[in-house]
């Protein structure tokens, strides 16, 4: 028998699932140091971004970039906690997946970089000459 309250729309649990989202970023936060990397190059980017006066679309690139780093380390967080769920002792699969996963992040992390730079460096040059 199918259950037709199962799919039904719940504000309550509307709701929840933000808490639950909120544990999960504060899961990710205190517990992998990749995170505290991009939180620290985050504020930096933050900081420099008030102190230089960047435009409105150099902000959604930065607010973008932010966002898809932290997504990205969540996702590579998620299939971590899988494959040692899955794969309690070693096994080359586990080890592929997870080096892919990391890569993911380096690739979107590198993004980021390149998007800071060629937004930061031309406005601090003329600062450091």
């Amino acid at each position: 028998m199918i259950d037709k309250n199962k799919n039904q729309f719940s504000t309550r649990k509307r709701l929840l699932s933000f808490v639950y989202a909120y544990h999960g970023i504060l899961y990710l936060v205190r517990t992998q140091h990749n995170a505290w990397i991009h939180l620290g190059l985050t504020a930096i980017a933050i900081i420099l971004g008030f102190l230089l006066s960047i435009s409105q679309v150099e902000w959604i690139a930065i607010v973008l970039c932010i966002g898809i780093v932290f997504a990205a380390e969540a996702f590579n967080t998620s299939i971590e906690m899988i494959c040692d769920a899955r794969f309690p002792d070693y096994d080359k699969r586990a080890e592929i997946i997870k080096d892919t996963a990391a890569g993911a992040v380096l690739f979107v992390a590198m993004a980021a970089a390149i998007t800071g730079c060629i937004i930061f460096l031309p406005k601090l040059f003329p600062l450091l000459t």
